[in-house]
């Protein structure tokens, strides 16, 4: 794995720490206004991000298969796999969101 990818995956696990700290109540959220756009600006965002590494984990690929020097096959593999599981995630955030959207059109008025 590229040192790249490496900090890349550090700045990730920082934030979701953040996060976390942020749920539990251990940290307050941090001072100024919110991010703009809210939910739909992060959705979209979120979508972006996992296209962008199914693109890079193909790009990838292709320059496996080419034969380009400095490619090496486990960096192929982990990188498909980690668009693979970030794909995932991704349907599985949709699918929550179906379900919620069902529920709340069923309910009386």
């Amino acid at each position: 794995m590229s040192v790249q990818n490496l900090s890349g995956v550090e700045a990730m696990l920082q934030q979701m720490r953040a996060v976390m700290r942020q749920a539990a109540g251990a940290e307050p959220a941090p001072d100024g206004p919110a991010p703009a756009g809210g939910f739909a600006t992060e959705l979209q965002r979120s979508i972006r991000r996992v296209s962008d590494a199914q693109n890079a984990a193909q790009a990838q690929a292709q320059a496996y298969q080419l034969g380009e020097p400095g490619v090496s096959l486990t960096d192929v593999m982990i990188d498909m796999q980690k668009a693979n599981v970030a794909f995932q995630g991704m349907v599985q955030v949709r699918n929550k969101l179906v379900a919620a959207y069902q529920e709340i059109a069923s309910m009386p008025v």
